[in-house]
């Protein structure tokens, strides 16, 4: 028999977004699956939908579990508690921006963590979603000053170097898959970094600090519409929110980064590109 899969999502006044993010989840092929909603606060209509998308869910056999928060508890926090509350032998983190490209995306993933221990985490390859479908991430790399770099970023989806499998520096979690071995032995999310950003990084750090690797599996592909939680959030700012939890992650990892062999800062540059957008 298959292992149950939980699958955490986190939504905070997106509805239109976690919406066709569930109706895709349910095309995955694997079976048992779980799914832990956890709610940071909506005012949006979030709460009075939940009860159909708990229909949607049941209609194609995956269980459904919520976690309402009053207020927003932050990414961090949000996640564990998700976590407290997934029953899986593995865990996905998934952002409501992000829509299932390939159904098998669960057992092709739990293959690489299945053959090989070491890994941790692995993710897949983030496309933005049609009519772009260019590449919007196939892996972090951190530069020796701790600048975090998207791979392949802005690329055609077949460009040959974001398409090879390999170990990483990082990944993001807006769409990973954890065994419950590393979760068990990294524990819980920092919550310091609230609300949001360099939660994942600093995670994956963590992972690696205990021996577990991180690896970017392009072969399979999602999609990820990307920043969307933040996007028109009036008490998040994003800018403020990056400066600080990314100097919080620099001075806890600096010791590591320094010496990765990550790109030359001189080579990061962030691009912004245009990101398509759901109507309501």
């Amino acid at each position: 028999m298959s292992p149950l899969v939980s699958i955490i999502v986190l939504n905070y006044d997106k509805r239109h977004y976690t919406r066709k993010c569930l109706e895709s989840v349910v095309r995955s092929t694997h079976r048992p699956l779980e799914v832990v909603l956890v709610d940071n606060g909506s005012t949006d209509g979030s709460l009075e939908e939940i009860p159909a998308w708990q229909r949607l869910l049941t209609e194609h056999d995956v269980d459904m579990k919520c976690h309402l928060n009053e207020t927003n508890a932050g990414a961090p926090a949000g996640r564990n508690q998700g976590m407290r509350l997934a029953e899986g032998e593995y865990v996905a983190w998934m952002d409501n921006d992000v829509l299932v490209r390939d159904k098998d995306w669960i057992d092709r993933l739990r293959e690489r963590l299945d053959g090989d221990p070491g890994l941790g985490i692995v993710s897949p390859k983030l496309l933005f979603p049609p009519p772009d479908e260019r590449i919007e991430f196939a892996g972090c790399a951190v530069t020796p000053r701790g600048r975090v770099v998207y791979v392949g970023r802005g690329r055609p989806q077949d460009d040959p170097e974001a398409n090879v499998e390999r170990d990483v520096q990082c990944l993001i979690s807006a769409c990973v898959l954890l065994p419950r071995r590393a979760i068990e032995a990294a524990g819980e999310m920092d919550e310091a970094f609230f609300p949001v950003q360099y939660e994942d990084i600093d995670y994956c750090y963590r992972l690696k600090s205990l021996g577990f690797r991180c690896r970017i599996v392009p072969s399979v592909s999602m999609y990820h519409y990307e920043h969307i939680t933040t996007d028109g959030s009036t008490d998040i700012k994003f800018l403020q929110v990056t400066t600080k939890n990314g100097m919080l992650f620099r001075r806890r990892w600096r010791h590591v980064f320094e010496t990765e062999g990550g790109p030359p800062d001189d080579a990061y540059r962030w691009e912004d590109l245009e990101r398509p957008r759901l109507e309501e």
